[in-house]
């Protein structure tokens, strides 16, 4: 099957920068490539060609500035089975247009059929124009079926995922030499650190942290604040709010650490040297794969009862889920509760690497993805799908 898939305008593929999609995509792309004709399309990088093989993929690579309207040119002359359109429904009369023998599939990262993104009126022509929809959640599908009804028969779960080798557990042999690699280079010793992952903007929360930090500091002196990320996906650049944050946390001196932005490769290190992971998103959060990494990786896990997040994320079962999300002393009796029953830590910790184990390795993502695929293509091929499915790489 010639399958493409169509990234964002924002990052290139694969993830030398981060971002969700790109991560997803480059975590699916070796069991997809196996069964399948594979492009993938994103924007261009300095540091990658514009066009080339990787392992049998072909990645194409065009300017941010004409992105779609170069993607609908190419798209008129190379066909494709199914076309997979990652986070931009607006894009999709346009490719339709180009490609009309195509089946597209809309994959929704974020709430990109909201009334402030899409038009009622548009959005019910996209959805009407694509076979299938998959979201990262179900709380993502939710919000696309409340607005349009008719798209429930053909919207999917399609949850994320990470790959287990990358994120050996805490533990591990492995995982605990990562640990003392990772805890000398930030000169961290053998302090408690609570850890903050994600872009630097008032949604994500780190503000929250800071100020719940304060009243921890002061019981366990023995305990650091890793803030880790940038202002954007690899940019370290400053703004108020970023300045808000490092006078906020001035009073605690070396007690808290800003990394800046984390390569992707290096964000399993992170969570490794780490002792507790807080996801403090105020916002509607689709279902952020920290969560993912956090559990991978068997560190214990604090986060908002927001969006999608308590899809996964059992109250003191596979982490510690707060209600009221926009309370710093909230954040602060979380973490008070681990550091307080080290015990609970290992039952919860195990719990979550275990429902990573079985559900959200991106073996699985690849599967779920195949089966929305393969209800797409003639009845005539499905007998080599299902062997497809039969195929080690794709057991559960």
């Amino acid at each position: 099957m010639r399958l493409a898939l169509i990234c964002t305008e924002k990052l290139p593929s694969p993830a030398i920068k981060g971002g969700a999609i790109q991560m997803m995509i480059d975590g699916v792309v070796p069991f997809l490539s196996k069964e399948n004709n594979l492009t993938i399309f994103s924007v261009t990088d300095p540091s990658l060609p514009d066009y080339e093989v990787r392992n049998e993929v072909q990645y194409i690579r065009l300017p941010s500035e004409s992105y779609e309207i170069d993607i609908a040119k190419i798209l008129t002359e190379k066909r494709f089975d199914i076309i997979h359109v990652f986070n931009r429904p607006l894009n999709i009369p346009l490719y339709k247009k180009a490609s009309p023998s195509s089946q597209f599939v809309l994959g929704l990262h974020n709430d990109m059929l909201s009334e402030k993104k899409v038009s009622l009126e548009n959005g019910k022509e996209i959805v009407n124009s694509v076979e299938r929809i998959v979201t990262v959640s179900e709380y993502i599908k939710q919000t696309v079926v409340e607005r349009f009804p008719e798209a429930e028969s053909k919207t999917k779960v399609v949850y994320s995922g990470v790959d287990l080798v990358e994120y050996p557990p805490v533990w591990s042999e492995k995982g605990k030499q990562i640990r003392e690699e990772y805890r000398q280079k930030y000169n961290i010793g053998d302090k408690k650190v609570i850890l903050f992952v994600g872009r630097l903007t008032k949604n994500k929360g780190p503000h929250l942290l800071i100020s719940a930090f304060k009243a921890i500091a002061k019981r366990y002196p023995h305990t650091v604040l890793v803030i880790a990320g940038g202002k954007w996906f690899s940019d370290d650049g400053i703004n108020n709010y970023i300045r808000y944050l490092k006078k906020l946390a001035e009073p605690l001196g070396d007690k808290v650490i800003f990394t800046n932005f984390i390569p992707a490769s290096e964000i399993s290190n992170i969570f490794l040297m780490s002792d507790i992971f807080c996801c403090s998103s105020q916002w509607q959060e689709p279902l952020a794969r920290v969560h993912y990494e956090a559990f991978a990786a068997g560190i214990p896990i604090i986060s908002t009862n927001r969006g999608g997040n308590a899809e996964i994320v059992t109250h003191k079962e596979t982490g510690y889920l707060i209600e009221k999300y926009d309370q710093a002393s909230e954040f602060a009796k979380g973490i008070n509760f681990y550091l307080k029953n080290p015990d609970t830590i290992n039952s919860i910790t195990r719990n979550a690497r275990e429902l990573v184990e079985s559900n959200f390795q991106f073996h699985h993502v690849a599967s779920r993805l195949t089966n929305v695929y393969s209800e797409l293509i003639p009845k005539q091929n499905k007998d080599h799908y299902r062997k497809m499915f039969r195929s080690p790489l794709f057991r559960f």
